[in-house]
Parts: structure tokens; sequence; C-alpha cells
């Protein structure tokens, strides 16, 4: 029960800090055409998880619980677009090519045929 009240505490704290960041950004640059807010957080939230995984890789800074708390809560909160990229950061690293490249090419496919066949289907009802 600890384990889904850190991830649900972190989720919303991510969830926060991504809603403030994304519409400061468009606040500030004041440019309606480009979905600016949603790629700084994306890029930000890629950045953070890149460094805090080398510092639990490196350093064993996390505990599980702050592993948790972290990178699927707060993180998982304020993008899962930097999940993304830490999964298929790593199948490089490993030398999956392969899987790299499929897990890119399936996730934006099938994502954007899944907000597509969505709006066609709120269309319906």
């Amino acid at each position: 029960m600890l384990q889904i009240l850190l991830v649900g505490a972190g989720g919303f704290l991510g969830s926060v800090l991504r809603y403030l960041l994304s519409r400061w950004v468009h606040t500030v640059l004041d440019n309606p055409w480009f979905p600016y807010g949603t790629l700084t957080v994306n890029v930000l939230g890629c950045l953070v998880i890149g460094f805090l995984a080398g510092l639990a890789e490196n350093r064993l800074v996390f505990t599980s619980d702050g592993r948790l708390f972290v990178f699927i809560g707060v993180l998982g909160g304020f993008t899962t677009f930097s999940s993304f990229g830490l999964e298929t950061f790593s199948l490089v690293r490993s030398a999956q090519s392969l899987a790299a490249s499929l897990n890119v090419g399936l996730e934006v496919a099938l994502g954007l045929l899944a907000v597509w066949i969505g709006n066609v289907l709120a269309r319906l009802v």
C-alpha cells in the first residue's frame, strides 16, 4: 500500500509541475501555433530522468521506494515521454538497435493512430 501512495503522491506533484511549467512557457512565449509548453516538459523530463538514472546507476542514491516516488510518480506524472526516452536509450545502449527503432516507430505510429481512432469513436457516439 505504501508503494501505491508513493507513486500517487509523486504523480500528483509531477502533474501539477507539468501544468504550471507548460502554462508558464505558453504565457512567456505568447505563441499559440506550436505546443512549446509540451515540448519543454518532454525535453526537460528526459533530461531529468537521464540525469537521475545515471545517479541511480553510478552512485546508488535511490532506494526502491525513492525510485517509485521519483521515476514512476513524479516523472511519470510530469511526462511519460521521459520513460519512453529512458527505455529507448537503454535499448540503444545495450546494442538492441532494432528493438529501440521498433519502440520509437510503434510508440509514435500507434500513439497517433490511437488518438485518431479515439477521435473517430467520439464522433460516432
